[in-house]
């Protein structure tokens, strides 16, 4: 089932304008966070076995809020839900400060949980963009959202390398200073000039509304859920499965530590770079294309990885993987805001995001080990079979739609 309308909102562009600059904060808090919390952790752990602790509850803090963070959202609004997760990273932030300054490692794990519940809301940016307008500019909302993170994500590390050393009696300290920073700018930037937007509807959506709203079964064994979560969730795991080995990898094959950073970073450029036009591709080309491209490059970052350890196939795979989860990761994000209604938001939303931090999770924490035992090639390997069940769901949902349209124009004869 879909749900369509003609137009959007008057604010729904406006927002989701306002929400790119927020992804950009959020994307900068969180890479400074993901580039020093393992060091910091190691500089302050009583037992060295616990370093990784603080690092892994970003993920898990974010995992565990991400359910109740929809169902907040809906009853508070999106404006002020969004301000509690930003003022969570402010906080978090200034609780990291105080734990490096005193050398305390276990308030310094309460400060990386707090940046993963902001993790946890800052998810629903582009949800709540693609709520706003109208079916046929879902993708380029999500996309535009999407793409305030492509400087972020080049710039967080720079800044976490610069502000570092800002105090010199407490190593780190000034790079969770900037974390609460941005922060509080994203509490600035919503409070002044976000605003809740009454989503765009026509007299078919309405009509659906007043149904009562079906059980979350029902919607999760629809075909546009099934393929919005086999995209959302293929697209992240194997992203973060690759992403989190291919530096040890590129090490392990007797490239420098620094290429290891430079192949991190060409990963982060076709991550987000591809935000700028992937909408407008989608609304060119179609849904179902662009995904299935998606699909594709990702395939080809496996294969090309199976067939080469060198440096520029390193830089290749790695760059397909990118821009082959933006394709997954807006195309599906734009298949799950068309399997709700209104009523049904709230619940929907918060299984697909739970899922995918989920597997997210598993990724994270498996690649190191697999990587450890069974060497690049056949971690590359292991990701087919999950690119094939989101290949299978795809194709599914395009036969659906298909079989609806050829339905409608029989029924139009």
């Amino acid at each position: 089932m879909r749900f369509s309308s003609p137009a959007g909102s008057p604010g729904g562009s406006r927002n989701a304008a306002i929400l790119a600059l927020c992804q950009g904060l959020f994307t900068c808090a969180i890479s400074i966070d993901l580039t020093l919390t393992a060091l910091t952790g190691w500089q302050l752990a009583p037992d060295k076995a616990l370093a990784t602790l603080p690092f892994a509850l970003i993920t898990v803090a974010g995992a565990v809020v991400t359910w109740f963070a929809a169902f907040l959202i809906q009853r508070l609004g999106r404006r002020w839900s969004f301000v509690l997760g930003a003022a969570s990273c402010c906080a978090g932030g200034l609780i990291s400060v105080w734990s490096v300054w005193h050398g305390q490692f276990w308030t310094f794990c309460v400060g990386t949980a707090l940046v993963g519940v902001f993790q946890a809301f800052a998810q629903y940016y582009r949800l709540a963009a693609a709520d706003a307008v109208a079916e046929a500019a879902k993708s380029r909302a999500i996309s535009t959202v999407l793409a305030g993170g492509v400087i972020a994500a080049l710039v967080g590390p720079a800044l976490a390398a610069w502000s570092k050393d800002w105090f010199p009696a407490a190593l780190f300290a000034g790079a969770y200073l900037v974390v609460a920073l941005m922060g509080l700018l994203s509490v600035v930037v919503l409070v002044l000039f976000y605003r809740d937007q009454a989503e765009p509807s026509t007299a078919a959506q309405s009509q659906a509304e007043l149904a009562p709203a079906r059980p979350l079964s029902a919607i999760a064994h629809t075909p546009v859920f099934m393929a919005s979560v086999a995209n959302n969730v293929a697209g992240s795991m194997v992203m973060m499965f690759i992403m989190t080995a291919a530096p040890l990898a590129a090490v392990a094959c007797h490239h420098g530590i620094d290429d290891g950073a430079a192949i991190i970073q060409w990963h982060l450029v076709g991550m987000y770079a591809p935000s700028f036009f992937a909408g407008r591709l989608i609304q060119r080309c179609g849904l179902g294309p662009v995904l299935l491209a998606g699909l594709g490059m990702n395939l080809g970052c496996a294969i090309i990885a199976m067939l080469s350890t060198t440096l520029p196939a390193f830089y290749v795979a790695l760059l397909l993987l990118g821009v082959g989860w933006n394709f997954m990761f807006v195309g599906g994000t734009t298949l799950l805001a068309q399997s709700y209604t209104p009523s049904e938001r709230a619940k929907t939303q918060g299984l697909a995001e739970l899922m995918r931090y989920a597997a997210t999770a598993l990724a994270t924490l498996g690649a190191g080990p697999l990587l450890a035992r069974f060497g690049w090639e056949t971690l590359n390997a292991a990701i087919l079979p999950v690119l094939l069940v989101s290949a299978l769901a795809t194709l599914r949902w395009m036969w659906a739609q298909r079989g609806g349209r050829t339905a409608l124009a029989a029924g139009l004869r």
